[in-house]
């Protein structure tokens, strides 16, 4: 017999285990932050005393998800951007801006908010996309929320300005990224700091450089956007005689420590080096429907899944956080494209939630699987629900049917931190109230216009 602190008895298990098992009548047991038994319910049961039993009859339990790319400090501007503007207005005059325009709190909630979403909708562990500003308040605000997360700053320091001090803006980069290292280390705590890069053509060789001998000597990773649009391979190009692959190759810094965000805009060349290098690609397929990048028409992810390329999936802005809606559009996204219902099946789309997401976090054999020793990040889907019923084939229907409404109980690190459908770890009314004000405040601030095809009154 195992004294165990939590026994879930009776759920159907989608393991994502090496042998990816998938038990009907299931049990997990969980000790401190561990899984220390899955199997069938009448073989785990008889084993344990547990502190707590619950009944997993109406659950389909999975891992946690993994989101691969999230802007935590977007969720305030959702829905106010206009989905008509080309990619470079769209950035330059309405993101970009509204990210300078946050105060320090604002950053803050918006930060709360994207947790709270995702924690919502089952993701357990996120890589941010680079891009926060009041760095310090950030981790300091997600730091309770239970979640795991890997941050870092909006580092970018090429001098686009004659008069800027190229060799004062990239040491002032470097010497961020070595304070955030510092006072927030990857050492086992739930939220670290990783020297993570803005990307597209921001980022110097010399800072490349420098991120990636500082990722290699902590055993940390870098995540960097690159080639949504047709711009930063043209840019590329223009500057260098060479695609940005290409580019990044020659600099020595492809490698598993790096996770590239987008990458529609390559070519077959760019693909093997990606392959080669075990360099990892994260699709987010909301920003590329939403921001019309071309994905179906010109992006090679089939190719690069062909060629053994690691592919993680991410929600990016602030839109949605939900990632099984990212598993559903990967799952149809390139069936349609190429007219092969072969590609992406849902048992891929579900790998590139967990298994493949925890190996490009580093965290292979940690996360992304329910098995003994792996951490207890744990989510029960709620199976008495219209989208659910009847059950054939769980794997199929979280994919395919379900999405991130059906999430009832979430547990990371072993602590239960969505129960019943609401948040244990942050206060949901008054984040909510807090995020309306705040969100108020920075658009009448920012001065930009609020546009509406249907006029509002």
């Amino acid at each position: 017999m195992i004294h165990v602190d939590t026994l879930i008895a009776g759920a159907t298990l989608v393991t994502m285990d090496e042998t990816r098992r998938v038990i009907a009548d299931g049990a997990i047991a969980m000790t401190g932050d561990r899984i220390v038994a899955v199997g069938k319910r009448a073989e785990i049961e008889p084993q344990c005393i547990a502190r707590e039993r619950i009944d997993g009859r109406r659950f389909v339990a999975t891992p946690g998800f993994i989101n691969g790319h999230v802007h935590l400090t977007e969720t305030l501007i959702k829905g106010f951007i206009p989905e008509h503007l080309p990619f470079d207005e769209g950035l330059n005059r309405w993101v970009i801006p509204l990210y300078q325009g946050h105060t320090p709190e604002e950053q803050a909630i918006a930060a709360r908010l994207a947790v709270l979403s995702m924690l919502r909708t089952g993701t357990t562990t996120f890589l941010e996309a680079g891009t926060l500003i009041a760095f310090d308040a950030v981790a300091e605000a997600v730091a309770d929320t239970g979640m795991r997360g890997r941050i870092g700053r909006w580092t970018m320091d090429r001098a686009f300005a004659p008069d800027k001090d190229q060799t004062a803006l990239t040491d002032d980069a470097i010497a961020a990224l070595e304070r955030d290292l510092a006072a927030h280390p990857d050492d086992g705590r739930l939220i670290a700091a990783w020297p993570l890069l803005v990307g597209h053509n921001t980022n110097t060789a010399p800072l490349w450089q420098a991120a990636t001998a500082l990722a290699r000597q902590n055993g940390l990773g870098i995540c960097a956007h690159m080639a949504p649009a047709q711009d930063d391979p043209d840019w590329y190009l223009a500057t260098f005689g060479k695609r940005p692959v290409e580019w990044l190759a020659d600099l020595g810094v492809l490698g598993s420590h790096l996770s590239l965000v987008h990458m529609v805009h390559v070519d077959q060349a760019e693909v093997e080096l990606l392959a080669q290098s075990g360099t990892h690609v994260v699709h987010c397929p909301a920003a590329a429907l939403k921001g019309g990048y071309g994905a179906t028409s010109c992006g090679l992810f089939p190719e690069m899944a062909a060629a053994g390329v690691n592919l993680l999936l991410g929600t990016d802005g602030g839109d949605t956080h939900d990632l099984m809606r990212a598993g559903t559009a990967i799952a149809g996204l390139f069936k349609d494209a190429r007219r092969d219902t072969a590609l992406f099946p849902a048992e891929a789309a579900l790998e590139m939630l967990t298994v493949n997401a925890a190996r490009a976090m580093g965290l292979a054999g940690t996360i992304g699987s329910l098995a003994p020793s792996h951490k207890a990040d744990i989510v029960l889907h709620d199976t008495n629900r219209p989208e659910w019923r009847p059950l054939h084939n769980p794997v199929a229907q979280l994919v395919w049917s379900a999405d991130g409404r059906g999430v009832h109980s979430v547990w990371v690190d072993g602590r239960r931190v969505i129960d019943n459908y609401r948040c244990t770890t942050i206060d949901e009314d008054r984040l909510l109230a807090e995020a309306q004000s705040a969100a108020e405040g920075l658009i009448a601030r920012s001065g930009l216009p609020r546009q509406s095809a249907w006029p509002i009154s």
